[in-house]
């Protein structure tokens, strides 16, 4: 690690390489960091040529908007972030990657995102919300994990709702989420005017319950939903 890279660090942070055409990522291991989940979405989500808003809600470290960065499509990339010190974070990992000039962090509240950034701005939307429905287990409303896992600052309607609205017409929201929300995800989706047209389970084994989800949906269109073969992450030797 050269000077100029150690300086972007705080107490406690690691730099961890992405494996991917040397992109790397500024962590905290005692904070939340990234999960397979935020691969397998930057996987799943599509961008075509002309497309070139792109913009992630709740990006926490910013490990989406770069690993879409990484995809070599694209001329702007947004990752919204509500606690100062991720978005900072994330901040700083887009200086490491020297992508200023492709990805900016803003310091702000999903719930309050069309304020930001007006109504029909962006051509791609992605989020990976948090699964976690408040009200249940005591949970600190501090804790960058705690946020990260459940709905304390923001619900799954404000996301589907504000995912629509941030839109093009035609413009797609991608998401994962857990199995067990999927009727919901797919009412509200239906109810802001996004119809799905892409969903994808993922399974950690192939004898298994799937354990993920992966959701487009599209505004503005009418229905047609594909059901794609399912993502087996291991093998069990």
């Amino acid at each position: 690690m050269n000077t100029e890279d150690a300086s972007l660090l705080r107490e406690g942070e690691r730099i961890d390489d992405l494996q991917r055409d040397g992109y790397r990522i500024i962590q905290h291991p005692k904070k939340f960091c990234f999960g397979i989940d935020a691969v397998l979405l930057t996987d799943f989500a599509e961008y075509h040529p002309g497309e070139d808003l792109v913009c992630d809600l709740g990006c926490g470290t910013g490990i989406i908007p770069i690993l879409l960065c990484a995809k070599g499509k694209g001329k702007q990339f947004t990752g919204l972030e509500i606690q100062p010190d991720m978005a900072d974070m994330a901040a700083r990992s887009v200086k490491l990657n020297r992508e200023e000039e492709r990805i900016r962090i803003v310091n702000g509240d999903i719930r309050e995102a069309i304020s930001l950034f007006g109504a029909s701005t962006f051509d791609v939307v992605t989020v990976n919300p948090p699964y976690m429905q408040g009200g249940g287990a005591l949970v600190n409303p501090e804790d960058s994990k705690a946020i990260a896992r459940h709905e304390i600052l923001v619900t799954l309607d404000d996301v589907i709702r504000v995912g629509c609205g941030l839109l093009k017409d035609g413009g797609r929201l991608y998401m994962i989420h857990r199995p067990n929300r999927l009727t919901e995800i797919l009412t509200l989706m239906h109810q802001y005017h996004l119809e799905p047209q892409r969903i994808q389970m993922v399974h950690s084994y192939s004898d298994q319950n799937a354990t993920l989800v992966m959701v487009e949906g599209r505004r503005g269109r009418g229905a047609f939903l594909k059901v794609l073969p399912p993502v087996i992450l291991y093998q069990k030797e």
